[in-house]
């Protein structure tokens, strides 16, 4: 019977498989336990952006074509206004159901020799020992990729943040063919819709709002065309939702314990961030664990979180305000070059430094719009 390994990873979603996958690409030995049967569904926009992709597939997860939706471009729409950005270089995204992209990186987590505990329950930690029902494992580094109510973030005593503002996400699967090869983003006053396709008979609908009694039925009255475009389509999924915020922890490990994934702050969904973030984070920290020191994966933490945390603040900006909204989209359109380089720098394709002159020709243009 398993006794001991060098990392121990509490949480068997993205975050902890790909947490899983670099530790063992490093050499070490890996062990994952989670208390739920797999494959672990969530409600998310199911949207990888084309950086997300990048980092998926350097950890070995190629999500077959058959099994994916490519978009090619933002598209905007608030008050009968629309304007869109094509990500740059000819890049894509891709949607994709939470519980196939699960599926798939399971399979790469066996392949490279993890060991999978499902249906698991993690009793506690202490020192080098994590506490199963059943047992004691003994493990050098522990990782807690348990999501956004972490319970290894409290047993290590990682709780401290900054101010933390909820939303509300929900998310349901409606069958009807995509209109579009574009990730929409509708922006109403009281939320924010995203669609995408995922199949040729499928799309994804999700929506945020601060409001944690508004449900998808009721939000799509403030958003008229898409709402006539799922007139008459069945409901493929039952509507399924989650918390969303930024919320920035002070310190994301002690000891020899780290945090990866929404257990180690999150990012709004208004960024489509979450997943890409968590497989970033999870090469960095794999490349820590094999050093034998966690100091560096703090800082990079910081520095990962960066690009996500600015996205989510501006476009949260828009967030209630149809004003606002409105006089973006006109600048959007009439300036289609600060839409692009606003993606591409959401992507990370570009530097801050990229965007000086475009941020001034934005603030002018709300300004006289």
């Amino acid at each position: 019977m398993l006794n001991s390994t060098d990392v121990f990873v509490i949480g068997g979603g993205p975050a902890g498989l790909a947490a899983a996958i670099a530790a063992r690409e490093q050499g070490l030995r890996v062990v994952v336990a989670d208390g739920a049967k797999p494959p672990i569904d969530k409600p998310c926009g199911e949207g990888l952006m084309p950086d997300a992709i990048g980092a998926l597939e350097r950890l070995g997860v190629r999500v077959p074509s058959a099994d994916a939706f490519a978009f090619r471009a933002i598209r905007f729409l608030s008050s009968g206004i629309s304007a869109e950005a094509l990500f740059p270089s000819g890049g894509y995204g891709i949607s994709v159901r939470r519980t196939t992209l699960h599926r798939w990186m399971i399979d790469r987590a066996a392949d490279v020799g993890a060991d999978l505990l499902w249906e698991t329950v993690v009793t506690g930690i202490s020192g080098e020992e994590v506490r199963l029902t059943d047992r004691t494992i003994r493990a050098k580094w522990i990782i807690g990729a348990d999501g956004a109510n972490s319970r290894v973030r409290r047993w290590a005593g990682l709780d401290a943040c900054s101010r933390t503002d909820f939303r509300y996400a929900f998310r349901r699967h409606y069958r009807v063919a995509p209109w579009t090869d574009r990730m929409e983003v509708y922006w109403g006053e009281r939320s924010q819709g995203y669609v995408t396709g995922i199949s040729n008979d499928q799309v994804c609908v999700a929506l945020a709002s601060p409001d944690s009694k508004l449900r998808i039925q009721e939000a799509l009255l403030a958003f008229p065309e898409l709402n006539a475009r799922l007139q008459g389509s069945e409901p493929a999924s039952a509507e399924r939702g989650a918390p969303t915020a930024n919320r920035k922890l002070k310190r994301v490990c002690r000891g020899n314990v780290a945090l990866i994934g929404d257990a180690s702050g999150t990012v709004d969904a208004i960024t489509g961030e979450g997943l890409g973030l968590s497989f970033r984070q999870a090469m960095v920290l794999a490349e820590c664990l094999k050093s034998g020191d966690l100091t560096r994966y703090q800082v990079a933490h910081r520095r990962l979180a960066l690009r996500p945390l600015l996205m989510a603040r501006l476009m949260l900006m828009l967030d209630g305000r149809p004003g606002l909204q409105r006089r973006t989209l006109q600048v959007f359109r009439r300036q289609p070059q600060v839409f692009r380089k606003l993606l591409a720098f959401h992507i990370g394709a570009i530097s801050p430094s990229h965007l000086a002159f475009d941020g001034l020709t934005l603030g002018w243009g709300l300004l006289t719009a």
